[in-house]
């Protein structure tokens, strides 16, 4: 029985009694001193769930994310975060949403691995809706590590009570957490926030300006069309013209294609890549010999990736480049890529998984999650047993995502 389990805890976790150098306690009575009085009693025992990496954990510390005080509701998103991914996160610096440069939190450093990064556990309703509570609380640390928390751990769809009130955040009088809505809601595209995106492409700060953008990309939203070709148009070069040409290269709306054609040769390669995934997407036929030409003479890594996968989508046979361009730089790119193109690729792959490069071996895998099915398994839970920790963690993620409900 799990709540018969023994949890080991040293001296050092101040605020529970204890008459040696360790106690042992069941895990009942440590989910009981969450809800104690005693806020030291409380903090550690939340430290112990966290260390003890008991996922039934996971449900009963949610309400702690709404505890009065700040260090243990920090305590909790962090210990919830442990939950749903293995490797130790780092905050970061971070420049943009303030004036002045801070260290962002282990949330945001979290929403930044990716969602391949995530463990395909079952999340609780209550620990999404209190951490979208949360984003309202008043220490600005707290409501960043919330936002982005909700980013790592929710899971589309959400509940209508969930996503109207993450499409509320977007006016949000935090510009960080304005920010943090858009770039979540993008990921979880969230296809109900296309008007309140539309209307953030005018916010007063440019992060937000950007991330809104961006997300209208995500969810794809055709109706934002022109107010992104507008913004494009105004912007002309940086980072506001490459969010606005990046969401209408996903969006990939054939109206598009003249705008995408005359950037191909842009000297940024940011505005390259974007025109070029576009003309994929829109299914530009008549931009394929360009493409062809790119591919090998582009002097940017992320724009002969792009160029990879442009022509892919149009019919060409570039999947196993795509796959040989994927190096550290580009890696990430090359899994979302591999990724929309869906599991027509999965047969691409899997001779793949025996690279002699580890980071590729894992950035494969971890595509294999999400478009694999039952045949891929038997190849994934051999991988699970190779030597290197990296490898041997994305194959048994991966088999776990493919066996969850979906």
């Amino acid at each position: 029985m799990r709540s018969l389990r023994l949890i080991s805890f040293a001296l050092a976790f101040a605020g529970l009694s204890v008459g040696a150098t360790a106690q042992q306690l069941r895990f009942d009575d440590v989910i009981r001193n969450l809800r104690n009085p005693d806020p030291k009693v409380r903090l550690s025992a939340v430290r112990l769930l966290r260390d003890a990496k008991y996922p039934e954990a996971i449900e009963p510390m949610a309400p702690l994310v709404l505890d009065p005080l700040d260090d243990i509701q920090l305590e909790t998103i962090a210990a919830e975060l442990g939950f749903f991914l293995e490797q130790d996160v780092k905050p970061k610096k971070m420049v943009g949403f303030v004036v002045e440069k801070r260290k962002s939190g282990i949330a945001v450093a979290a929403f930044d691995l990716g969602p391949l990064a995530v463990w395909p556990r079952p999340v609780p309703a209550e620990l999404v809706t209190a951490l979208l509570q949360a984003v309202d609380d008043d220490n600005p640390k707290v409501r960043l590590e919330a936002i982005y928390a909700t980013g790592v751990i929710a899971k589309a769809p959400l509940a209508a009570d969930q996503a109207a009130r993450l499409i509320k955040a977007l006016d949000h009088y935090d510009p960080a957490v304005r920010a943090g809505t858009a770039r979540v809601i993008g990921r979880l595209k969230l296809a109900e926030a296309g008007d309140a995106l539309i209307k953030a492409i005018n916010d007063s700060q440019p992060d937000v300006r950007y991330a809104a953008m961006q997300a209208l990309g995500a969810i794809r939203d055709s109706r934002a069309a022109s107010a992104l070709t507008e913004q494009f148009a105004f912007y002309g070069k940086g980072e506001g013209a490459w969010s606005a040409l990046e969401a209408l290269a996903r969006i990939g709306a054939p109206t598009s294609v003249p705008l995408f054609r005359e950037r191909l040769q842009d000297k940024d390669p940011y505005i390259r890549r974007a025109a070029t995934e576009g003309l994929g997407r829109a299914g530009d036929a008549a931009s394929i010999d360009a493409l062809e030409r790119n591919a090998t003479i582009d002097d940017s890594p992320m724009v002969r990736i792009a160029t990879a996968f442009a022509l892919q989508k149009l019919g060409r046979n570039y999947a196993a480049r795509l796959i040989d361009l994927m190096a550290s730089k580009v890696r990430a790119q090359g899994q979302e890529y591999l990724i929309e193109l869906g599991p027509a690729m999965a047969t691409t792959i899997m001779p793949r998984i025996q690279e002699p490069d580890l980071e590729l071996r894992a950035a494969l895998i971890d595509v294999l999650g999400v478009i694999g099915d039952g045949s891929t398994i038997p190849a994934l839970q051999a991988a699970a047993k190779d030597p290197n920790a990296s490898v041997a963690a994305a194959a048994k993620r991966a088999v776990a995502r493919i066996q969850a409900p979906r």
